[in-house]
């Protein structure tokens, strides 16, 4: 049921953007980008996915690993595409143009640009999140993180995650629980503090994006 909601919610903002002229150029708010975001992410974990990294070739843009499969990165970018959205393009286009900068500061191991790989490593994620969106602070406080803030964490051994923050909260903690995928699939789980966070932000798409026209 949630699922169906979530979906409807998504398909009545974009029916609504896309109903006139005026409609389709005005930009979305931050707030109700935000609403159509966590409720793709959300609905992401109704989707069955087996946890497989595997370098893939995709089309570009667009492009996405088997629906059946993918990694943590993959409901980041599932989720975005939703609400209209190509992180695909967004950080190839990007990372192609300031290769240098990614390298050096996001101290990849990649030799050259490539949209089949780019935008699926939490490391590009994270300076993209920074250079196109808000580096927010990072903290051990639960209420400094909303819904539609991108988190990422080092699970041990320098090796990266990330996840979404969603508006549900568990009961005893009162904390806004997160949607990620750590290897069992996209789940809703309270793991804010679980590991290491490195990174805090918060992405509303490209300069003057509107969903109907990011599509």
């Amino acid at each position: 049921m949630r699922a169906i909601a979530a979906n409807c919610l998504i398909f009545l903002a974009l029916a609504v953007c896309g109903s006139s002229q005026t409609a389709s150029t005005a930009p979305l708010s931050r707030q109700e980008f935000t609403r159509l975001l966590v409720a793709a992410a959300i609905e992401r974990t109704h989707h069955s996915v087996r946890y497989i990294s595997e370098y893939v070739r995709i089309p570009y843009p667009g492009g996405d690993v088997p629906a059946d499969t993918g990694v943590c990165t993959d409901e980041i970018i599932r989720s975005y595409r939703a609400v209209g959205v190509d992180l695909h393009k967004e950080v190839h286009e990007d990372m192609r143009q300031n290769f240098t900068t990614y390298r050096d500061q996001g101290h990849i191991r990649q030799a050259h640009p490539d949209p089949n790989i780019d935008h699926r490593r939490v490391p590009n994620l994270m300076l993209f999140f920074q250079r196109k969106g808000e580096s927010l602070p990072v903290t051990n406080r639960a209420a400094d993180y909303a819904p539609g803030d991108l988190v990422t964490w080092d699970l041990g051994g320098n090796v990266p995650h990330i996840g979404i923050v969603v508006d549900e909260k568990t009961r005893w903690s009162g904390r806004y629980m997160v949607v990620h995928n750590i290897g069992q699939g996209p789940k809703m789980e309270e793991v804010l503090f679980n590991w290491k966070i490195t990174g805090h932000y918060r992405y509303f798409g490209p300069t003057g994006c509107v969903t109907a026209r990011c599509r």
